[in-house]
C-alpha cells in the first residue's frame, strides 16, 4: 500500500535507489544478541536466554498499534478516518501542505466548513513502463495518458474539542463515444475506497507518524461488523426514481450513520455549505436538478473550468436516530420533508453507499 510506484501525481517525480555503504566502512550489526561477546556459551544457557527474550503478552499487544502519538486511524466497515486531539485550525495548514506536496493544486478551500478539494489530476504511476515508454516516452511524456483523472476532498470536522479528518475520492474516465473510436468523452467512475485509505495513511505520515507505524495502525484499525443493507443492491445509474423511497432506513446508530452520509455526500461531490452535528443536518446547495446524477453545478464542465453562473436551491439532509436505527431524509431550507423528484435524486445517490 505504501509502495512509491502506486501513486504519483507529479509527472516529474523520479524514484532513486537507496544509499549504499561506502567501501571503506563496514555494515553495523543490526542485532547484537547473535554475536558472542566472549567466554563459554553452553546450549542450556542459549536456550534459557531465548526463553527470556520471548516477548510477553503485554509487549505483543503493542505490535499492531491503534494510535501513533496524537493521531489514530479509526474504521467502521470500509470507512476510515483520522482522529486527533488538535483543533482544525492547527491541522488545516498541515493538511493543505500535504496535498501540495503530492503534486495537486487546490481547486477550493472552504475554511468556514472545513473542506478543501483538489483539482483533477492524473496518476502517472499507472502508465505502462514498457520499452517505448522508457525511451521515447520520457522525452514526449505529454503524449501518454492513463485516461483517468482523480480528485480528492478532505473534510475536517470538529468533534468534542478535537478533529476528525475524512478523505474522499472522485474519479473520471475517458471513454469512446462511437464505434470508430475517434471521439471521446469524460464520465464518472466509482470511488476507490482503497485509494482513500492509502491517501489517509499518507496523510498520517505527513502529520507525524512513521511509515511502519502507519502500516500497523491501518491494519489494526478495528472494523465494525457490517450491518444490513438500507435497500436492495441496485446501482443508482439503473434504478428508477419510482423505486427510490422518500426516506432511507439504516440499521446503524447516529455516529456511524452520520459519518457514512457525510462520506457519501463528499464522494458524489455535493456542495455542503454547513453542517450541524447536534441536530443531524447537512446543508446542501443543489443545482441543475433536471439532469439525473448531476449533484452540483457544472459537474463535467468543472473539469475544464466551465462557468459558475447557475442558480442553486438549498436543501438539508437529515440524519435522525433512535437507538441503533437511523432515518435519512431530504428537507427544504425551512425544514420540511421533501418527497419530490429532487429529493429522490439525492437519496438515489446515497442509497448505494448506505447499503
Amino acid at each position: 500500500m505504501f509502495s512509491s510506484d502506486k501513486v504519483d501525481y507529479r509527472s516529474g517525480a523520479r524514484q532513486t535507489t537507496g544509499l549504499d555503504v561506502p567501501p571503506d566502512l563496514t555494515q553495523l550489526a543490526r542485532d547484537g544478541r547473535a554475536q558472542v561477546q566472549g567466554g563459554v556459551v553452553s546450549a542450556s544457557a542459549m536456550q534459557q536466554a531465548s526463553t527470556t527474550a520471548k516477548p510477553s503478552a503485554g509487549s505483543m499487544s503493542k505490535v499492531a498499534l491503534d494510535q501513533v502519538g496524537d493521531l489514530r486511524i479509526e474504521r467502521s466497515g470500509e470507512q476510515r478516518w483520522l482522529r486527533s486531539s488538535l483543533t482544525p485550525e492547527q491541522l488545516w495548514p498541515q493538511v493543505r501542505g500535504f496535498w501540495l506536496e503530492r503534486g495537486f493544486e487546490l481547486a477550493s478551500e472552504q475554511t468556514e466548513v472545513g473542506v478543501m478539494e483538489t483539482s483533477w489530476a492524473e496518476n502517472r504511476a499507472k502508465l505502462p513502463q514498457d520499452l517505448i515508454r522508457s525511451t521515447i516516452g520520457k522525452v514526449l511524456d505529454g503524449l501518454y495518458s492513463t485516461g483517468e483523472r482523480d480528485k480528492f476532498r478532505t473534510r475536517l470536522e470538529r468533534v468534542n474539542g478535537g478533529t476528525e479528518i475524512y478523505v474522499s475520492h472522485r474519479g473520471m474516465v475517458e471513454v469512446y463515444t462511437n464505434n470508430q473510436r475517434d471521439n471521446t468523452a469524460w464520465q464518472p467512475r466509482p470511488a476507490d475506497p482503497q485509494l482513500e485509505a492509502e491517501m489517509l495513511s499518507r496523510l498520517m505520515l505527513k502529520l507525524g507518524a512513521k511509515d511502519e507505524q502507519a502500516k500497523a495502525v491501518l491494519a489494526a484499525a478495528p472494523a465494525a461488523p457490517a450491518k444490513g443493507p438500507a435497500t436492495a443492491a441496485v446501482h443508482a445509474g439503473t434504478r428508477a426514481l419510482s423505486d427510490v423511497p422518500t426516506s432511507l432506513q439504516v440499521n446503524e446508530g447516529f455516529e456511524r450513520a452520520w459519518r457514512r452520509v457525510g462520506q457519501s455526500l463528499d464522494r458524489h461531490g455535493f456542495t455542503v455549505e454547513d453542517r450541524d452535528r447536534k441536530q443531524g443536518l447537512f446543508f446542501l446547495r443543489y443545482a441543475d436538478p433536471n439532469e439525473a446524477g448531476k449533484d452540483e453545478p457544472n459537474f463535467f464542465s468543472k473539469l475544464f473550468g466551465g462557468d459558475k453562473g447557475q442558480t442553486a436551491a438549498r436543501y438539508r439532509v437529515s440524519v435522525k436516530s433512535e437507538g441503533e436505527r437511523s432515518t435519512v431524509m431530504v428537507l427544504d431550507d425551512k425544514g420540511q420533508q421533501q418527497t419530490g423528484e429532487i429529493a429522490k435524486r439525492i437519496l438515489n445517490l446515497l442509497m448505494d453507499d448506505l447499503r
